[in-house]
């Protein structure tokens, strides 16, 4: 969504994975910074980058390791580019992998290149860059959260017997080839189907107030999961009891509301989080890139309760609830 576009929250733990076939994939070298997944592949000249993983994202760089890898930038060359990422967004020829590299290259031989690679003024950077949808699509990947492993699986991967399968809606055109690589996925809240955005990259920075109103010892800047502010409003209205924490996102103030159950494949899951975000950003601008409208998206402070595959090709998630499982 936009930019850089994601809101989440970052549970402190670090964990990294070295790189090593594993039965049926390739476990990929990445860190768990509290359900916010970064891969960590080597550049043929020897350096190490911290790319985070973001299935709502684009592909993007930051300036200071644009330098630090002596990448030449120039000005961008494509017009709506520029209008979204600012008149200081540059690009460059990406670096290549290391050979071995486990991590599968981009596809994009060239990459845009910001600033700083924050998604607001104050907010933490997000490592190096962003690995978003195109560098998902056409692979099957695992985030196994509870596990702190991430997975590049083979193509021929079959599902364990206890996952359960969501089918996923890709944007697509007349002739049914894929336009983009957004999920789109369905979940029950309050009794209702709601279409969600399946983002691993959503994230925020919790104000010092809704810090201290949660207490629950995670950190400032954390996964979360964000909603529109009409369907805020509504199930505010409907479940006064329902916690709703004001200011509660550094930079937007935006306010975020405990939803004490969500439903996934069949799982239900919670208490789960949602910030709240302007109609506009889901409806129109990310509704726009998807296969149909969206509500919001979810993001690892829910999918941190699974083991979760995403078939892209197949078009499918299959999620293995391992914490927090409350039945149908």
């Amino acid at each position: 969504m936009g930019r850089i576009m994601r809101n989440t929250v970052l549970y402190g733990a670090l964990f990294c994975a070295l790189a090593a076939p594993a039965l049926g994939g390739t476990a990929l070298p990445a860190v768990f910074e509290a359900e916010r997944v970064y891969v960590m592949p080597r550049t043929a000249g020897g350096e190490t980058l911290k790319l985070y993983t973001d299935t709502g994202g684009g592909f993007l760089l930051g300036a200071e390791a644009a330098k630090r890898l002596h990448l030449a930038t120039k000005p961008l060359d494509d017009p709506e580019a520029k209008a979204e990422l600012g008149p200081e967004a540059g690009q460059t020829a990406f670096p290549a992998f290391a050979q071995g590299e486990p991590t599968p290259a981009p596809k994009q031989s060239h990459v845009s290149v910001l600033p700083k690679m924050a998604q607001l003024p104050g907010w933490p950077t997000q490592g190096d860059g962003i690995l978003g949808e195109h560098w998902f699509g056409g692979h099957i990947w695992t985030w196994d959260y509870p596990g702190r492993k991430f997975t590049l699986e083979d193509a021929d991967f079959i599902a364990p017997k206890d996952a359960r399968p969501v089918s996923l809606g890709f944007k697509t055109d007349a002739d049914g080839n894929r336009q983009t690589n957004f999920p789109r996925i369905v979940v029950t809240i309050d009794g209702a189907d709601v279409p969600l955005l399946l983002d691993t990259g959503a994230e925020t920075y919790l104000t010092p107030k809704a810090l201290n109103a949660l207490n629950d010892g995670g950190p400032q800047f954390r996964a979360t999961s964000m909603i529109a502010a009409s369907l805020f409003d509504a199930w505010h209205a409907r479940h006064p009891d329902w916690r709703v924490i004001e200011d509660a996102q550094t930079g937007t103030h935006a306010a975020m509301i405990e939803v004490p159950r969500v439903t996934v494949a069949g799982t239900g899951i919670g208490p789960v989080w949602f910030v709240k975000r302007a109609d506009a950003n889901f409806h129109k601008v990310m509704s726009a890139m998807m296969s149909g409208r969206v509500e919001g998206s979810i993001g690892g402070n829910a999918l941190g309760h699974f083991r979760m595959t995403i078939d892209y090709p197949r078009a499918t998630a299959w999620f293995v609830c391992v914490k927090g499982c409350g039945g149908n």
